[in-house]
Order: structure tokens, then C-alpha cells, then sequence
């Protein structure tokens, strides 16, 4: 049963989960001018976060609703406020928090209009972040995690995508 449900899994979310593949490569591109590595996707079994600083955003449509966090390492974070704002920060702060909460809208807008173009319309709720080691990310809905791993020059972060099932 398991092996019936993973393979639902990569085969009906694929649709789902590339459109924010692609909307992060995109904006780290013209943002940050960053050529980010991707990962393969896997099938995230736990509710802790992988970075100490997560965007998190709920996607709220009529065929299906889901949510999605970014979680970023320190270094990354910090990395992508210096490559945005010019400036860098020594830790994680209120800047830094910001600006992580507006990558997640930039992306979440990017996949929505994506996913409008194959007929799934939604409405996003205002990015929220949390910051801490260990952090919990508790999405929305009740459906299969898929968590896509990149690299860049500063280090990893992951992007996780939940739909309902």
C-alpha cells in the first residue's frame, strides 16, 4: 500500500511541485543572481524544519488547497539579503526575516501563475516566518510533504510543498 501511495505521490504531484521548482530557480536568478542546484525530491516523513529561518504560505484554491515553506540555512539567508539589499547582517534578524517572507511570496506568486495557466486558481494567505533551530512547519492541509533540496555558493535550503490529498 505504501508503494502505491509514493508512486501516486511522484506520479499526480509532479504538476504541483514543479511549478515551484522552477518559480525558485527564477527568482534566485534575477534576484540574486544565483544559478541554483536542484535536488531530487523526496518524500518528507517529519514536521522539522531543515534551515533556522522559514517562509511559510497557504495556497487556497477550489480544486485543491496546500501550503509551502522555504526553509534556509543561516548562511544562505544572510547570503541572499547581501546579494538583495546591499547589506550584510550578522545573524538572523528582522531584515533578514523580511526579506525571506518576500522570497516566499515572489515564489508562491510565481508557481500560482504557473499553475492558473493548467487551471488550478488560487489565493495566497500572507507569507509568515519562522526562525529557530528545530523549528516546527505544520502545513495547512493533510497530504504528502515533498521536500526539493538546493544548493548555492553559501550552502543548501530545502522548499517543501504540501497538498491536500
Amino acid at each position: 500500500m505504501r508503494l502505491l501511495f509514493i508512486l501516486w505521490v511522484a506520479v499526480m504531484r509532479a504538476d504541483f511541485i514543479n511549478p515551484f521548482l522552477h518559480a525558485m530557480v527564477n527568482v534566485l536568478r534575477t534576484m540574486c543572481d544565483l544559478q541554483p542546484q536542484v535536488g531530487k525530491s523526496i518524500l518528507k516523513e517529519d514536521n522539522i524544519a531543515r534551515g533556522v529561518v522559514t517562509g511559510f504560505i497557504d495556497l487556497m484554491g477550489e480544486k485543491t488547497s496546500g501550503s509551502m515553506a522555504i526553509s534556509f540555512t543561516e548562511p544562505v539567508a544572510i547570503d541572499l539579503v547581501e546579494r538583495m539589499l546591499g547589506e550584510r547582517p550578522t545573524k538572523i534578524n528582522a531584515t533578514v526575516e523580511d526579506l525571506i517572507g518576500e522570497i516566499t511570496n515572489m515564489v508562491s506568486g510565481g508557481a500560482k501563475k504557473i499553475l492558473s495557466e493548467e487551471g488550478y486558481n488560487f489565493y495566497l494567505s500572507q507569507p509568515v516566518t519562522f526562525v529557530g533551530e528545530g523549528h516546527k512547519i505544520l502545513h495547512s492541509v493533510y497530504g504528502p510533504k515533498i521536500l526539493i533540496p538546493f544548493h548555492v555558493e553559501s550552502g543548501d535550503f530545502v522548499v517543501e510543498v504540501c497538498f491536500r490529498d
